[in-house]
């Protein structure tokens, strides 16, 4: 079966003339009414949108992973992973972004969280905004094949949809360095473009992974 792409029912606005400033971006965050989900037998898992500034402006880190990985081998991703026994998702998501990125954050750092995302594969992922200074990468190479580097000018980036015969909701697709990423890093990095840099609280949770992820 074949999909089609088609136009979210949802009208997008000009680019952004001028990159959101850090401090704003953090304000924005802080403020947002996140929406809980329950794990109804489902695995808690984190991610990092690390968000930092540097001579070029600010920016989050996007990593892909290495094709050696057994879970979502070669996909894109935000550093996370499921959370170890007593954390919860600040402390996983900060100890997964110094496992795999090498960049040291504390509590105090963490700017606040996103929408829950339940995923196929069975977790619900915490997205975490931490804000760090503009350390250094360390990519370990156990997990990440490649470290990119997106400005927010960059992610301000408007998504494609695809209609897909096995879901009544849109795969959404954002076109970054050259590619497309899949949700569920998609459509996190797309609700963190909505607040952060438009202010808008938009929710993601009826946005569809693709096929793939499915199986």
């Amino acid at each position: 079966m074949t999909s089609r792409h088609v136009r979210f029912k949802r009208e997008f606005p000009a680019r952004v003339d001028q990159v959101t400033a850090l401090d704003d971006a953090e304000a924005a965050v802080r403020q947002f009414p996140r929406v809980p989900v329950p794990l109804d037998g489902r695995r808690a898992a984190a991610v990092a949108i690390t968000m930092f500034e540097d001579e070029q402006g600010p920016a989050v880190w996007l990593t892909r992973r290495t094709s050696r990985l057994r879970a979502h081998p070669g996909q894109f991703a935000l550093p996370g992973g499921r959370f170890d026994d007593g954390e919860d998702a600040v402390a996983a998501a900060l100890r997964e972004l110094h496992e795999e990125l090498g960049i040291a954050a504390g509590r105090d750092q963490c700017a606040g969280l996103l929408d829950d995302y339940a995923t196929r594969s069975g977790y619900v992922i915490t997205p975490v905004v931490v804000r760090t200074d503009a350390q250094e990468p360390v990519p370990n190479p156990a997990e990440v094949a490649r470290l990119h580097r997106i400005s927010f000018a960059e992610l301000d980036v408007e998504p494609r949809y695809l209609r897909i015969p096995e879901s009544d909701r849109p795969v959404i697709q954002l076109p970054l360095v050259g590619h497309l990423v899949h949700a569920p890093t998609a459509a996190v990095l797309f609700q963190f473009r909505e607040v952060a840099l438009h202010r808008r609280h938009t929710r993601v949770d009826q946005l569809e992974q693709p096929v793939f992820a499915w199986r």
